[in-house]
């Protein structure tokens, strides 16, 4: 484990090379963030992140592992486009997501289903750490909602209460071009770390 942990940390600073070696001048407007001197100050995961020349943080943690990676591909993809929110996608309705799907129901949504009555309760909570706001009138369901785990990428959150007929299940739809902003594999990832989050916050919030 300590060797991937070391790759994952090494990925990270090629990364960082890469984006600070070929600065893209609209940077600030692209992830979009504030600047500070060489830094780039962002929400992502609901934490507020510093993106700097050798190093990625989330409050005061060292981010060196997946997450660390993905907020460093943002950036290394970071574009002017806006972030546009519907249609609504589905993850396999993505290009080349099919090796990568099974993973995603499982990481993603699956993971969330025996929680859906805690993520009920703790929906505002979940709303205001990660950005989020009141899904589409066009979202069915019997809890919906819309987050943001990095600024241009939104993921709606569909869940189906149990009752006599069915069991309880989720959906999680993305941003419309949310791939203009990640590769297929990173955004897939998106999606279980920020289900993660959420999980740590109904925990929290049971606490």
């Amino acid at each position: 484990m300590e060797v991937m942990g070391d790759n994952y940390a090494k990925i990270v600073q090629n990364n960082l090379k890469r984006l600070y070696k070929n600065f893209p001048e609209n940077l600030v407007r692209a992830l979009p963030s504030e600047r500070d001197k060489d830094s780039f100050l962002f929400d992502a995961f609901g934490e507020k992140c510093e993106l700097r020349p050798h190093a990625i943080f989330l409050g005061e943690v060292q981010q060196t592992g997946v997450i660390g990676i993905l907020i460093s591909l943002y950036a290394l993809h970071a574009t002017p486009e806006p972030s546009t929110l519907e249609p609504l996608k589905a993850f396999k309705d993505f290009p080349n997501s099919m090796p990568y799907a099974g993973a995603f129901v499982t990481h993603t949504q699956q993971i969330l289903v025996p929680h859906v009555d805690k993520i009920q309760k703790a929906r505002d909570q979940i709303m205001e750490n990660l950005l989020g706001c009141d899904a589409p009138a066009s979202v069915k369901g019997d809890i919906s909602f819309i987050v943001y785990p990095l600024p241009k990428i939104a993921l709606c959150y569909i869940f189906y209460e149990a009752d006599d007929d069915f069991s309880a299940s989720v959906t999680c739809l993305y941003s419309n071009n949310a791939l203009s902003f990640l590769p297929i594999d990173a955004l897939a990832d998106v999606g279980e770390y920020t289900s993660r989050k959420m999980l740590d916050l109904i925990h929290e919030s049971v606490d």
